[in-house]
């Protein structure tokens, strides 16, 4: 199974945060948490999910207007800005959009 990412639905580079946006993220950072790794025969995977009022204060250019306003895919800088913590290699390539708190790697 390959999993392709829609690098369109990025910010053409990263978006950094301003301290004051980056203030406004630090109460939630603590209650982000993270699945187990699970795999196929070309990738692992895991999914990380942000608490659901966290979404209220991550900056509106994140999200992406025009797929139903979820979170744009992230550059590692900005979902490490965000506050999500794992090892060096892992890229976000979609939004769980039912549930828009979730956001899926590999």
């Amino acid at each position: 199974m390959t999993v392709s990412i829609d690098y369109s639905r990025r910010n053409k580079q990263p978006r950094m945060l301003t301290p004051q946006e980056r203030d406004r993220l630090e109460e939630y950072i603590d209650n982000i948490s993270y699945s187990q790794r699970y795999s196929d025969d070309e990738y692992e995977y895991r999914h990380v999910q942000l608490p659901k009022a966290m979404l209220k204060v991550i900056p509106k250019d994140y999200f992406d207007t025009q797929n139903n306003g979820i979170l744009k895919l992230l550059w590692e800088e900005e979902w490490r800005g965000l506050g999500i913590t794992q090892s060096l290699g892992w890229e976000h390539y979609e939004v769980h959009e039912p549930e828009p708190h979730i956001l899926l790697f590999k």
